[in-house]
């Protein structure tokens, strides 16, 4: 039996965890060599698996994001079916809890819909003017408490939050939107209003990771979808000041609360552009994703300080076994980029894995980026 949606705030579980037995990502993380290249995916708990597909089936998706008991079982689905091959469990919620914390009313029919988006700036009242994220995001700090007892010390958790531009855009949009039209009106008809959103969604979402890490996550993920559909003047304008805002406030917060000085990662997608790179290079984030359109090498030249994190396209694991070696044995090289060991290297793809993939054909993704990754090994 697991418990109501009304989840208990006395949440009896404590945060006496069990001991970490596998460490590398968080090694790769702050720019150690690894033997191989740790390894995880986006999306790891998620619909191609059919023990989710079960639970779904059973409950709405947001039931599961404010059930702790189904989040962490969700969560552990894949690191049970992928032991000794997954080298983190990110928690399963979804960027969009965000939105609906600041009282927006979020559907998953299957896609994310918002019934009534932020058409003008005069909208913004009615968002909640203060977020208690321990009254209203408590369920998920009380998931990841959950989960790092059920993970028994296997691999490190990962919590995570959606990028301020990302959230802005769904939350006026009310959607997915192949143009961002509305997102980007606001920007450009009302800058100083986006701006001030824009702020309000950071600083909650720095109380949410802060949250996350004084719950038991041991890493945080940023991820910011829509980053690569800002020019580049637009993306330091309106994007990257609450990236910065992000990671320099968490750190000062976990080290004022006397909490872990846990990794940072941020995937800004499609953030192609020499000025965009070099300028999430120095947000202060210690890892950066990056999508299967970025060359580890270009990555390499714009943030030669950074861990990179990624990147192979995730419609190869649709290829079969062979396509899926030989991408992981190009990506492998590429990261390499000359050295024989995995310096500042995780493994993942490069954006999250898709509903219709085998999970078999992810084994095999994950089986040969232990083979090629390895200290050693030769292409």
């Amino acid at each position: 039996m697991v418990e109501s949606p009304d989840w208990n705030p006395r949440e009896p579980l404590g945060k006496d965890f069990p001991l970490l037995k596998n460490d590398i990502i968080l090694r790769a993380a702050r720019s150690e060599e690894t033997e191989r290249a740790p390894v995880w995916v986006m999306r790891q708990a998620g619909r191609y698996l059919p023990e989710f597909r079960a639970v779904r089936a059973q409950h709405e998706f947001f039931e599961i994001c404010r059930t702790p008991a189904l989040a962490c079982e969700i969560t552990l689905q894949p690191i049970r079916r992928y032991a000794g091959l997954v080298d983190a469990a990110i928690i399963f919620s979804d960027i969009l809890v965000v939105p609906q914390a600041m009282g927006m009313e979020v559907l998953m029919n299957p896609a994310p819909t918002f019934p009534a988006p932020l058409d003008t700036p005069a909208d913004v009242a009615r968002l909640r003017e203060h977020v208690d994220v321990q009254k209203e995001l408590g369920y998920v700090f009380a998931a990841i408490r959950r989960t790092r007892h059920g993970l028994r010390g296997e691999v490190p958790l990962i919590g995570f939050c959606g990028a301020p531009w990302t959230l802005f855009s769904y939350m006026i949009e009310g959607g997915g939107s192949k143009t961002l039209q509305k997102a980007k009106t606001w920007l450009f008809k009302y800058p100083e209003e986006s701006k001030a959103l824009l702020d309000r969604i950071a600083n909650i979402c720095v109380d949410f990771l802060v949250g996350q890490v004084d719950a038991g996550a041991q890493l945080l993920q940023v991820f910011d979808s829509w980053a690569g559909e800002l020019s580049p003047d637009d993306f330091a304008e309106f994007a990257l000041p609450s990236l910065r805002h992000i990671s320099t406030t968490v750190r000062a917060r976990l080290a004022e609360h006397r909490l872990p000085e846990v990794p940072l990662i941020l995937f800004a997608k499609g953030a192609h552009a020499p000025a965009s790179l070099a300028a999430t290079a120095a947000a202060g984030y210690d890892v950066l994703g990056l999508d299967w359109c970025m060359s580890p090498a270009y990555a390499r030249a714009a943030a030669p300080n950074s861990t990179l994190q990624g990147n192979l396209d995730p419609s190869r694991l649709y290829g079969g076994r062979e396509a899926i070696e030989d991408g992981v044995r190009r990506m492998c090289a590429a990261f390499r980029a000359g050295s024989n060991a995995p310096r500042g290297w995780i493994a993942n793809l490069g954006h999250g894995i898709t509903p219709g993939v085998d999970p078999d054909d992810l084994k095999w993704f994950f089986e040969c980026v232990h083979k090629y990754s390895a200290r050693g090994m030769v292409p």
